[in-house]
């Protein structure tokens, strides 16, 4: 029980990376608020995950739902100690293609979202000397790809974000760390309906031979989420099945 007595809040909590780091959390004995902005796929998952795991309606990209999210989280958790800013969007599209619309919902959710919802959490986080804060950025965070710009910019800030907060916070025993996954399989990638040869392609990048699963990164942010890493931060972990090692 290596989250035992600590709470926490997870964005994009619905399904997926979120969803997977929400039970892992549980049954290492934490109480969880999930958020995301389908109320109907979220109640599914909180029950899914059990009953220390609350869900809160919340599109992160709005400060006024970020702040009723943590004042939601505080009147149901009673305090605060982690983080994970999980939500996010990938609009595929070069530095032609992208319209403007597409650029700021891309940072809207990736880059603005993760600030408002860490600015209205570092007070409580402290108030209980010290936490944990989880961004979920990508490989993308660290190298680039074909069609991504906005994505691969909105996970650079996302590291950059992750290294500067590390620095501002390490002295009140506040922890920022980023996870870096490659391609996991969620709805969000589903959605692409990938072709035979696009998915083949995409497999070989990946040296472990398949693509990953929301459990793999949920190992990783309980370990992050832990006092077992209490003398890391600032650092970015891939877990990506080898796709950087090539």
């Amino acid at each position: 029980m290596q989250l035992s007595g600590k709470t926490a809040i997870i964005t994009g909590g619905g399904s997926g990376i979120g969803k997977a780091i929400a039970s892992a959390f549980v049954r290492e004995g934490a109480k969880v608020v999930i958020c995301g902005r389908d109320p109907g796929k979220l109640e599914g998952a909180a029950k899914a995950v059990g009953a220390d795991c609350r869900a809160v309606r919340a599109n992160v990209a709005h400060p006024r739902e970020v702040q009723n999210l943590v004042n939601n989280a505080i009147s149901q958790l009673g305090r605060l100690d982690i983080v994970v800013n999980n939500a996010g969007i990938l609009l595929p599209g070069t530095a032609e293609s992208h319209n403007e619309e597409e650029w700021q919902q891309t940072f809207d959710v990736n880059v603005r979202g993760l600030w408002q919802l860490s600015r209205a959490a570092l007070p409580h986080i402290r108030a209980n000397g010290g936490g944990s804060i989880i961004n979920i950025g990508s490989v993308l965070s660290l190298v680039g790809a074909r069609n991504r710009v906005a994505y691969a910019a909105s996970k650079g800030a996302v590291l950059a974000m992750t290294r500067a907060m590390a620095l501002d916070h390490a002295a009140e025993k506040i922890r920022v760390n980023c996870i870096c996954p490659g391609i996991v399989e969620t709805e969000m990638v589903a959605n692409f309906n990938m072709s035979e040869a696009a998915y083949t392609q995409r497999l070989a990048m990946h040296p472990a031979g398949r693509f990953g699963k929301p459990e793999d990164v949920a190992g990783l942010a309980v370990f992050l989420a832990s006092d077992a890493s209490s003398w890391i931060t600032g650092a970015a972990y891939p877990v990506d099945g080898g796709y950087l090692a090539v």
